[in-house]
């Protein structure tokens, strides 16, 4: 994978480190938990991950920034085409704290504002998603037990698999209704959350996932392996999906479909 093997090949290598981190940590009787000024949780394992993969981060690609959830932002060496990794420790800490094995580690490349590499890894769950720009995502336990991956050819929603997160956040927006409608129409309807749903849908397991604000530690990983799948995902006005915007995902071949469902005005 011309271009991008060896940032992926690195990726891999910072979930390791992760996986190690979190899986010693996951259901530990002293772990702790604190909420942040939002009210999200924030564990041990948040906080240890992260500080890991910034150390090698620091190491190596020296000049590189890095964007974490929990420790914000660290500046790119000047110059055209700044490369910034984008860093979620764990996605789905509610899950985490609660023994729910569907949490994660996302890993991103951004080359100016575009991800051009991303790394998912479930290690709860034994699996990885991985894609870079141009060459395809790929599934499986590691990076040498791959298989490609693809989304599904399902073209009436009708015969969709539909998932969704947090009901609360779409009634905040005022999208309640359609996306309940949107529940009620598809094949069959199921709330898997977080990053979970997206690596579904990128399988070629569901249709249909959509999320009502996203940071862009939460998506910048996901964007790469749902497009290189196949599907597309972007934000309610078509565009790709950046910080604090909502992440709608599909096949592609139900975008705007669903897109204008949920941008209609409601009567």
């Amino acid at each position: 994978m011309a271009g991008y093997a060896d940032d992926l090949s690195l990726a891999h290598l910072l979930a390791d480190t992760a996986d190690s981190i979190s899986m010693s940590r996951f259901r530990a009787l002293d772990l702790r938990v604190e909420s942040k000024p939002d009210l999200t949780p924030v564990s041990d394992a948040d906080t240890a991950v992260e500080q890991a993969l910034r150390g090698t981060l620091a190491r190596a690609r020296p000049r590189d920034g890095v964007i974490g959830e929990e420790f914000g932002h660290t500046a790119a060496a000047a110059g055209p085409g700044s490369r910034r990794w984008v860093i979620d420790p764990i996605d789905g800490t509610k899950n985490f704290v609660r023994g729910v094995p569907i949490w994660g580690t996302l890993i991103a490349l951004l080359e100016g504002d575009t991800p051009v590499a991303g790394l998912v890894s479930a290690p709860a769950l034994g699996r990885r998603w991985w894609a870079a720009r141009g060459h395809g995502a790929y599934a499986g336990k590691h990076q040498h037990a791959a298989t490609r991956i693809k989304v599904s050819g399902v073209h009436r929603f009708a015969d969709a698999s539909f998932s969704y997160a947090s009901l609360t956040g779409w009634a905040d927006t005022g999208r309640l209704e359609p996306v309940v409608n949107m529940a009620l129409s598809a094949w069959r309807s199921r709330a898997y959350g977080d990053f979970y749903g997206y690596m579904l849908l990128a399988e070629g397991a569901l249709e249909v996932m959509i999320e009502p604000e996203l940071s862009l530690w939460d998506v910048a990983a996901l964007i790469p392996i749902v497009s290189e799948a196949g599907g597309t995902i972007t934000d309610l006005t078509g565009r790709p999906p950046t910080d604090k915007t909502a992440a709608i995902a599909t096949n592609g071949l139900l975008h705007e479909t669903v897109l204008t469902t949920l941008t209609t005005p409601q009567r």
